[in-house]
This record gives C-alpha cells, sequence and structure tokens, in this order.
C-alpha cells in the first residue's frame, strides 16, 4: 500500500503559499487542498445570509453549507463551489477574503471545517496550505514550511495580483490591508499565525515560484529517505 504523505505550507498572506501548494502538487501527485479557499468560500457564505451575530447562527450556516472542490480537466486549474455554485473568482476579491479571514476566526468556524481537513488528509497525500496548518490542522505532516517574505513584497504581488483583475485598488490601501491581516491572524485567539517549532522557514522574497518548489521537492525527498 503506498505511504500517505501529507505537507504542510504555512505564512502570511501574499507570501505565495497558494501557487507554491498548486505547483508542488502537480509535480508530486499530490491532492491539493486550498484551506484559504475553503474559509473564504464560508466567509461568502457569511456575506451573503448576513452576518451571524451568536454561536448558534454561526453553527446552524455551517450546517448547510456545501463546499466542493472540482479539478477542471481541460485547464488542470481547480474550482470551488458553494452550494452548487462556482465561486472560485469571487472568493477571491479583496473584501470576501477579508470575510473569510474574520469568519475564520470564530471557534465554532473552525472546530467545523477542522475535522473535514483531517479526514481528507488520512484518506490521501495532500499539500495543504493555510496559516495553521502545521501547528493545528496537521500537526504530524511529513514536511512543514514556513513560506514567507517582507511585507512590501507581499503587498506589491497582491496590488498586481488586483490590478490584474481589473479592481482599482492603490499600492497603499494593499499594504494597509496586508498588514492588518497578518496582525489580525498572528493575534487571534484561537490557532493564531506562528512557524510550528519543526517547520522549515523559507523566504521566498528573492526566489521564483519554480526555484521555492525545487527546494521543497529537495526537502521530502531527504524525509522520505530518513
Amino acid at each position: 500500500m503506498k505511504k500517505i504523505i501529507n505537507i504542510a505550507i504555512d505564512g502570511p498572506s501574499g507570501a505565495g503559499k497558494s501557487t507554491i501548494a498548486k505547483m508542488l502538487a502537480a509535480r508530486t501527485g499530490m491532492t491539493y487542498l486550498d484551506t484559504g479557499a475553503l474559509y473564504r468560500a464560508v466567509g461568502l457564505k457569511a456575506y451573503r445570509d448576513g452576518w451571524p451575530e451568536d454561536d448558534a447562527k454561526v453553527r446552524e450556516l455551517l450546517k448547510d453549507v456545501r463546499i466542493e472542490f472540482r479539478h477542471d480537466e481541460k485547464t488542470g486549474s481547480q474550482h470551488v463551489y458553494l452550494d452548487g455554485e462556482d465561486v472560485s473568482d469571487e472568493i477571491r476579491r479583496d473584501h470576501i477574503s477579508g470575510y473569510g479571514s474574520r469568519f475564520s476566526a470564530l471557534p465554532s468556524v473552525r472546530a467545523a471545517l477542522l475535522e473535514m481537513q483531517r479526514r481528507i488528509a488520512r484518506e490521501r497525500s495532500v499539500v495543504m496550505d493555510g496559516r495553521d496548518i502545521g501547528t493545528c490542522v496537521l500537526p504530524n505532516a511529513d514536511l512543514k514550511i514556513f513560506l514567507t517574505a517582507s511585507v512590501d513584497i507581499r503587498a506589491a504581488r497582491r496590488y498586481n495580483e488586483l490590478k490584474a483583475k481589473g479592481e482599482e485598488v492603490s499600492p497603499e490601501e494593499v499594504r494597509t490591508d496586508i498588514k492588518a491581516r497578518d496582525e489580525r491572524d498572528m493575534t487571534r485567539a484561537v490557532s493564531p499565525l506562528r512557524k510550528a517549532d519543526d517547520a522549515i522557514e523559507i523566504d521566498s522574497g528573492d526566489m521564483t515560484p519554480d526555484e521555492v518548489v525545487k527546494k521543497i521537492t529537495a526537502l521530502l525527498g531527504e524525509k522520505c529517505q530518513d
């Protein structure tokens, strides 16, 4: 029976986690589980249905939500479906991304989605990226990576991404949002962003995505030989 391998990639917003995780999954034949998209989809659900005012309403919302990840064989891309609707583009909008970050800080939200992520990781080899994968979601992952870059580099990446999508934002607005999100993620009461003790830190600031993937692939090879 083929061994199931789990790779956890954590780091702040804009560090390149999703890009690297997707490339790594494609190169290794593993499944990419986009945890950020999972939380953003739930945030979108909350945004559409009216922000839940108490824990009981949060649990009710989560009980009915349906989130699916479907692989497009023609394009090789992964699509996110919320209650049967393809919301892949909508959840990448900046305000929805912010909702996902705030909503994910609620204990009831994290508890409901935590077991979903762990169940998938028990069933197949996955590359999972987020902010607390190595510290909380998959504490026994075979390889843990903490991907980072300076605030200026991350803000520039995010700005270019938003401009490419036609969104009207200023570099100052994006930088302010990145810093605020860092603060929120690092200080939240439940599973704050931090580097796991056994994680390997990689600064992607001066590296191409391909260079980062090659480095992680080499690290994975070393781990598998241990």
